[in-house]
Formats: C-alpha cells, structure tokens, sequence
C-alpha cells in the first residue's frame, strides 16, 4: 500500500505520494483533499460550539460541499460529514452530553449495605460485597461498597483505643462482681447502666477497622 507523506517531507515533491522507492503523483480530487487534511491539525481537537455548528450546516445547505468546508473552516471532513448526517436525521446539531456510566446499585441496595454494615460494624468492605451478591444477585467491587456507605457518612475506621485495666481496676471490678454475684433478676431490674466501655487485660489490635461516623468513638 502506498504511504502518504506530509508536505514538510523535503524528499517528496509536492502532489506525490512514495509507493515503496518511487513517487507516484496524486489525482487531482485525492491531492486536494490530502492538501486540505494536512492543513488541519489533528491533534487539537475541540468541541464545536452550537455557532460554528450552525455555520457548518448553513454552508452545507446552500451547496458548498463538505470538503470545501472543511478547507474554509479548517475542520476534519469526517467531522463535518457527522454533523450533516446528525443533522439530516434529527434536525439537531447541538451537542449531546453524557450522563456518564450508570450505577451497578439501586437506591434500595445502598440502603441494605448502610444496614448490614451497621449490624455488624467489623464487617470487611469484601464481606459487605459478597452479602450483597448472595441477597440481590448484584456483584460489586469494594471500591463501590467504600463510596456507598462514604455517601451517608461512614467510613472504614479504626476504633479508639480501649482503656487497659490496672492491677487496682481488676482488684476493684473483682470485688465488686463478688458482691453482686448472687442478686436477682428483680434486683438488677433496679439498676440502669449509663454508659458501656471496652476494656481489656491485653494490648488491643490496631488493625481492626469498623465502619463509623466522623466523631463516632466507638462501635
């Protein structure tokens, strides 16, 4: 197959084209539009406002062909020639923008993955996907499951770091479980706990994430 060259080729002649070794002169309609796309840069594309489309189509209307359009405006004949076709089967030439790719979830799905995560907040994001598929039949990734449960405001965090207990608090919780170890049921109905730490005789792990709020201290 012969090989165009561009016209800044100092070793081809103007109107020829290399076909293995020799020049070959182009026709007269090839020349031309191979004179008009060299003129065009290519590599700077830009979308067409509604002005210059309405431009394209008045010329094309009144007869110019496309190819002396593009020429005149120094825009690609195929870009032109979809705008015409556009144009002739619509009748619009405004540009249409994408809504971009549509989402693998339903409102509804969101809705159980912030409830099952909430349920059990040490849940994993590949735990919460995999919960997902067996109950809807919707497989996500855990890229997806991290930015539904970041829209309503939670986030893969690390809890706070329990309060480690001391030889005194053992002594005292000890002592204090040995007294009310025989009370009855109608006596702790009588008692209200106002508040629920964890604590623990070892060095808790750090790598234990939950699914929290911003502000949330503890699950």
């Amino acid at each position: 197959m012969a090989g165009i060259v561009r016209h800044n080729d100092e070793s081809v002649r103007e109107g020829y084209i290399r076909n293995g070794g020799k020049e070959v002169k182009l026709f007269t309609s090839a020349l031309k539009a191979f004179q008009c796309n060299n003129r065009i840069v290519m590599a700077q594309r830009k979308h067409l406002d509604d002005f210059l489309r309405g431009r394209i189509i008045g010329r094309l209307e009144c007869g110019r062909t496309q190819l002396e359009v593009s020429e005149e405006l120094g825009i690609a004949q195929s870009v032109i020639s979809r705008l015409w076709q556009r144009f002739q089967d619509d009748g619009n030439v405004s540009r249409c923008y994408s809504t971009g790719r549509p989402r693998v979830t339903t409102p509804n799905e969101d809705r159980y993955l912030a409830v099952i995560a909430k349920r059990n907040r040490r849940s994993t994001a590949s735990d919460l996907s995999r919960q997902l598929s067996s109950a809807t039949g919707t497989t996500v990734s855990r890229q997806t499951v991290y930015r539904r449960l970041g829209h309503i405001g939670l986030y893969a965090r690390r809890p706070v770091r329990c309060v480690p207990l001391t030889g005194t608090h053992c002594r005292l919780r000890l002592a204090w479980s040995r007294e009310h170890a025989l009370w009855t049921p109608q006596q702790w109905t009588c008692v209200m706990f106002s508040d629920e730490s964890k604590f623990s005789l070892q060095s808790d792990s750090r790598r234990t994430f939950i699914w929290r709020a911003p502000g949330a201290r503890y699950h």
